[in-house]
């Protein structure tokens, strides 16, 4: 038996599919709070947040990015990837944080209205 047809099979990914959507929210939590820490280390005096602080939003947005395609949030781990990637040349070339917390906030926001829609908006 295929395992796409198989009803067990449906049902084990269905329940961790839902497994998953149950820590979406706070995931974006955990999110939000190393934004946080960003902003707050950034306008201590530097152009960028302090690195301790950027790998916890590079972790962060990187988890998401790997897992949540998996269980049926595409969109939300592709903007997850986008931004992982712009926090990722910010680590590397200490500039570009500016456009950052404002990606941030709006996958925040649209994860908040519906982190399994298929278009970001």
């Amino acid at each position: 038996m295929n395992a796409s047809t198989d009803p067990d099979f449906r049902a084990r990914l269905a329940a961790l599919n839902a497994k998953f959507a149950a820590t979406v929210p706070g995931t974006m939590d955990k999110i939000a709070q190393a934004l946080a820490a960003c902003r707050a280390s950034a306008s201590a005096g530097c152009a960028a947040p302090s690195a301790a602080a950027l790998h916890q939003l590079h972790e962060l947005l990187h988890g998401v990015a790997g897992s949540a395609g998996t269980f049926g949030f595409a969109t939300l781990g592709q903007e997850a990837r986008r931004i992982e990637q712009q926090v990722r040349t910010v680590m590397k070339e200490g500039a570009g944080w500016e456009l950052i917390p404002v990606q941030v906030d709006r996958l925040l926001a649209w994860a908040a209205r519906d982190a399994s829609a298929t278009e970001f908006n």
